[in-house]
């Protein structure tokens, strides 16, 4: 069967060259991450760096090249005039920002936790225009979104405003083919993904949801429910694309302080676009996310985001 190339879609689906000469540096960057993740233990780039991100959390030798990977290869585009990363504290400014130009804000490497164990890792992106000088994006400025897993097979999954199509590397020629195209997300599911060691923080509203569809169909929800977590918002985020499902990071007595524990602009945000192109939904447990309002590039939220039956579950529990 033949599958259509990233580069042809996004000639066929995009009609500004400048924002599909972007992507497809974007899609260049994730193969270059791919490919370091693939050889992490044998390069020695596993374990902790010794060093901290923005977040006071201790960083992977590969977080540091990701980013490296990801802002060189943005940087390379001329009309890139700001970077907004997890792993950088400060906005970075390429060039004095005109509008037309592009932000891209991103997580280098999402779950990078997880490499040691051989477990799925993933990039996040997001994309906006300079409106009028350089001002934070909120969610509805977003024209684009996506993120790539590396899991058994590289995935880059994408939306450019609508529909959500997934790609898949061809490791025989380094090339991404269309081979998910339209994905779209369950309205209905019976498998949620919480961290559940946070019990004990969490608000009235998270732990009747849980306990809800923990009692199964002796419970309220009147069937069985899965739960499921990898400490990966990139491999839960898939599996809700593919499945169905909902994930929960809600803020809780212990992360309130901070706004939460997800990062707005570089994760929440791009995976809000994609469930909301997706038909799913994804809010802070009320609010949709897209509509939040950011005040700074680091700016932690709740999220709760799947299946719109589920996140609408999750609000009435609230209410």
């Amino acid at each position: 069967m033949d599958h259509e190339t990233l580069h042809a879609y996004l000639a066929r689906k995009v009609s500004d060259a400048d924002l599909r000469d972007l992507l497809d540096q974007i899609a260049s960057a994730c193969w270059s991450i791919s490919s370091l993740v693939a050889g992490s233990a044998l390069q020695g780039q596993q374990g902790d760096s010794g060093l901290v991100n923005p977040q006071g959390e201790v960083q992977k030798p590969l977080d540091l090249l990701a980013d490296v990977v990801f802002a060189r290869s943005c940087a390379a585009h001329p009309k890139v005039a700001t970077l907004i990363s997890e792993e950088v504290e400060d906005v970075v400014t390429l060039k004095d920002p005109k509008p037309g130009d592009f932000v891209v804000s991103y997580d280098p490497l999402d779950g990078s936790s997880n490499l040691d164990v051989n477990l799925s890792v993933g990039s996040i992106f997001a994309v906006s225009r300079v409106s009028n000088g350089y001002q934070l994006p909120t969610g509805r400025d977003l024209i684009c979104a996506g993120y790539a897993i590396y899991g058994p097979s590289t995935m880059l999954v994408l939306t450019v405003g609508e529909g959500v199509n997934g790609f898949s590397l061809d490791p025989e020629t380094d090339t991404f083919f269309l081979t998910h195209p339209e994905m779209m997300v369950p309205e209905d599911t019976a498998e949620f993904a919480i961290n559940i060691s946070r019990q004990r923080y969490w608000d009235a509203a998270i732990l009747k949801y849980v306990t809800d569809c923990i009692d199964g169909p002796i419970g309220p929800r009147g069937k069985e429910f899965n739960m499921r977590w990898t400490a990966s918002m990139v491999a839960e985020v898939h599996r809700i694309l593919v499945r169905g499902g909902v994930f929960l990071y809600p803020v809780d007595a212990n992360n309130r302080a901070q706004g939460g524990k997800l990062r707005l602009l570089y994760e929440a945000y791009p995976m809000a676009l994609i469930m909301e192109a997706a038909g799913a939904a994804a809010t802070d447990g009320r609010a949709p996310l897209l509509d939040i309002h950011p005040v700074g590039p680091h700016q932690r939220t709740s999220v709760v985001l799947g299946s719109r039956a589920e996140v609408v579950q999750v609000a009435a529990a609230y209410d």
